[in-house]
């Protein structure tokens, strides 16, 4: 054996070691009785177990329709998805949005304010829902088109798209469902139902193309099938669990909230729009050096995506206990909560990059059998390596800032961010190529983290908490 082989070994006895440690009983600090990190656990965890099934959604599509024989299918579906996750992303401010109103409410014990919340949100998703469905054909065929992959892909895409598109209020109103129950400190109903609805998907799409032969039309049934039974599952959980009565369309409707929804809503998306515009642009700079690097960056973006899932629990834990602190009015609460998050998510950075440095050749291999991606791979590997811990920061602050709707904030950060990276792109990119775009972005998530750090730090002196 040699000498890589026996780090690689070691690099994941040691990974393995330290995360069952986190969640062992044998973790004094991590997981110790009356802590905050029961609390942190309680709802980290199954929003981790959520993240992570939540691509074997389109992951399922590709592996049905991938086993029709053409290859444009597999592209159609590749392009649906994306245009699917493009519209999604820029809207989950629909989530955001009621995961910090209702912990904020939560904390206070506000009973009605909390079903408030909850019907603006399933309002505001309705009308945005009518919306896409509305100009659903307009959008759909100018997003394809953009893609610029071959007509018949577009073509079959644009079918995939006209079907799923019926799914779309389902998926909105998911995001509030889930929200608002993510406000409510309950994560693990949203996790067992993502389960059972990436479940009903792979059966639906193997019977809808195989049993019945509709094939892409088939997988996008099958998906906007899935996606309405899991909105109404946690529909009629969130009704007969919280016994959700109408609080009074005078409470509902009051302009002021609304406008502070809005607002809040507005600051949310434009910050994502900024994240979208940062990720575009590092795939257009990485198309513009080949499609080898284009491979190679792709392939190392998925050990960020990964990590991503993880950090993104604590995240979610964030929002839910922040906001029910802020709410409650608690500053030793609050206090407690950051520092215990940054406890956890340093933990997590560094067991993620220590492990893509000794085991990172081999979780692309994973991903991989072309061996000249890989090599290239290697020369930037180091820069994927140290994400975990660069970006580490801005997660935690996010979930911190929307559970006390301090929204200005992330959209303030992510703006300063977005310049960071440009600037160094631009000013670097001559001299260093690849190296460049990694840099700038690996500067660009420290930066989000730093600023939103500063703000915290400012904004909570100001806070009216009490002790």
């Amino acid at each position: 054996m040699d000498k890589l082989n026996i780090w690689n070994e070691r690099g994941i006895f040691l990974v393995i070691f330290a995360i069952t440690y986190l969640i062992s009983d044998d973790s004094i600090y991590f997981c110790s009785v009356n802590s905050i990190n029961k609390e942190i656990s309680r709802i980290a965890f199954p929003a981790i177990v959520t993240n992570i099934s939540v691509p074997l959604m389109s992951m399922a599509d590709i592996a049905v329709i991938g086993h029709i024989g053409a290859a444009s299918y597999i592209g159609a579906v590749a392009i649906g998805s994306s245009v699917f996750n493009m519209i999604y992303w820029l809207l989950n401010f629909l989530r955001m949005g009621s995961s910090g109103m209702t912990a904020q409410a939560f904390g206070r014990g506000d009973r009605l304010e909390i079903k408030a919340v909850f019907y603006r949100g399933v309002l505001l998703a309705t009308l945005l829902s009518l919306l896409i469905l509305i100009f659903n054909k307009p959008v759909g065929h100018g997003l394809i088109v953009f893609m610029e992959a071959e007509s018949a892909t577009c073509s079959i895409a644009e079918a995939y798209f006209n079907v799923a598109v019926w799914g779309a209020p389902a998926v909105l109103l998911t995001y509030v469902f889930s929200g608002w129950l993510l406000g409510m400190q309950n994560s693990k109903t949203i996790m067992v139902v993502s389960i059972i609805v990436n479940i009903i998907n792979v059966c639906l799409s193997v019977s809808f193309v195989y049993g019945l032969g509709w094939e892409i039309k088939g997988v996008a049934l099958a998906t906007a099938g899935s996606q309405w039974l899991g909105a109404i599952a946690l529909g009629v959980h969130i009704a007969k669990k919280y016994h959700m009565s109408f609080p009074g369309k005078d409470l509902v409707f009051r302009l002021t909230e609304f406008k502070k929804l809005m607002a809040v809503n507005a600051d949310i998306f434009l910050r994502t729009l900024c994240l979208v515009i940062v990720t575009l642009w590092f795939t257009r700079s990485g198309a513009k050096q080949g499609v080898d690097i284009l491979s190679a960056n792709a392939l190392l973006m998925q050990l960020f995506t990964f990590f991503s899932y993880f950090i993104d629990g604590f995240a979610f834990a964030g929002e839910a206990l922040a906001g029910k602190y802020y709410g409650a009015a608690s500053r030793t609460g609050l206090s407690r909560l950051v520092r215990a998050l940054f406890i956890w998510g340093t933990v997590l950075s560094l067991i993620f990059t220590v492990a893509y440095f000794f085991v990172g050749d081999d979780i692309l291999a994973l991903l991989t059998d072309n061996r000249p991606i890989i090599d290239i791979c290697r020369e930037y590997i180091g820069w994927a390596a140290i994400i975990p811990v660069a970006g580490m920061t801005a997660f935690v602050f996010d979930g911190i800032f929307i559970g006390m709707m301090e929204t200005r904030a992330m959209l303030v950060s992510i703006a300063f961010a977005a310049i960071v990276f440009f600037g160094v792109y631009i000013g670097f990119v001559g001299h260093l190529g690849n190296h460049a775009l990694w840099l700038a972005f690996v500067l660009y998530l420290a930066s989000r983290g730093i600023v939103e750090l500063l703000l915290y730090s400012l904004k909570i002196k100001n806070i009216p908490l009490r002790q």
